[in-house]
């Protein structure tokens, strides 16, 4: 059986694990017993919940419980897989034949939007975090709240922090005001984790062309979500996942793009693309329609791996 190199950019699996599922098996999406066609594989894990629910003052040791689960869970599968705090790691955890495991924070607002936190995120091996989730927060308006609100000025100074600690910006989510004042201060590639094309599905969640370009322009990348609604018509298969990823190759995106499923965070998913063991099939679609296994390694993992500090 042929190896495919495989890096996505974002799930949720760790919401499941918190309740008492497996990263192991078990019926989330993005399960380790389910990856092996891929060799690299590595896979980044959002902590996030709905800060709807957590207290301000009680998010700190919330954010933390999850960290804690998400070690724990590595712990459990230390025979398959290991924790990687950058592209160094990821290539030791490939020669020692394990998947190599990530993490990002969807939401500033999981460490109080704080500068000062950013110093434990760092520490923890954080790659990506998404300024915002749907609700604004005080970085950001996101583009479901207060869509008009840009970077405040606390938000400025969680930029630059972040980025002297080398932890890449999340568009994600974020408000289209707010992207363009973090494009514009940005001095290290921006990141979208988990977003689609504008273009071809006028959601709020998706990319414009512009966006599109400007995370290119500042060597970052755009993962590929699965999710139905950011794809456009019910019942959206492969073919029209294939076609928000050539609308943006179209753009100059052969370094920009990547995958960002979103598995176990959203339902219902691309048909054909249910979990990660159907993600063979996007590869093999690829090569059907003449991507070289230069253009697939780059989509697949390569495009991903750079973006990551040492």
């Amino acid at each position: 059986m042929e190896r495919i190199p495989y890096f996505d950019a974002h799930c949720d699996t760790l919401l499941g694990c918190i309740r008492g599922g497996s990263l192991r098996s078990g019926p989330a999406a993005v399960a380790l017993d389910r990856t092996g066609a891929f060799s690299p594989f590595a896979q980044v894990f959002a902590l996030f919940y709905n800060t709807d629910f957590v207290p301000p003052e009680q998010r700190p040791a919330e954010t933390a419980r999850y960290h804690d689960c998400y070690l724990r869970e590595l712990q459990r599968c230390g025979d398959l897989a290991v924790h990687c705090t950058g592209r160094d790691s990821v290539l030791r955890a490939a020669e020692a034949g394990k998947a190599a495991a990530l993490l990002s924070i969807e939401d500033a607002a999981l460490i109080g939007c704080d500068p000062a936190a950013l110093e434990t995120a760092a520490a923890w091996g954080v790659q990506f975090i998404n300024i915002t989730w749907n609700h604004r927060n005080l970085l950001s308006g996101s583009c479901a709240d207060t869509p008009e609100q840009g970077l405040t000025d606390r938000g400025r100074a969680f930029v630059r922090e972040a980025e002297r600690l080398g932890i890449r910006m999340d568009v994600s989510h974020l408000s289209e005001r707010g992207f363009w004042d973090l494009a514009e201060m940005a001095e290290r590639p921006i990141v979208a984790s988990h977003s689609n094309s504008a273009a071809l599905w006028p959601h709020r969640r998706n990319l414009t062309d512009d966006q599109f370009r400007a995370v290119a322009a500042s060597g970052g990348v755009v993962g590929l979500n699965v999710y139905q609604d950011f794809l456009g018509e019910p019942g959206a298969g492969i073919p029209v996942f294939i076609a928000h990823l050539e609308h943006f190759l179209e753009l100059g995106g052969e370094d920009a793009v990547g995958l960002g499923t979103d598995f176990d965070g959203c339902a219902p998913v691309c048909a054909g693309l249910e979990d990660v063991g159907a993600m063979p099939r996007l590869w093999e679609a690829l090569r059907a329609r003449g991507y070289s296994g230069e253009l697939l390694r780059k989509l697949f993992f390569e495009n991903w791996l750079r973006v990551l500090r040492p």
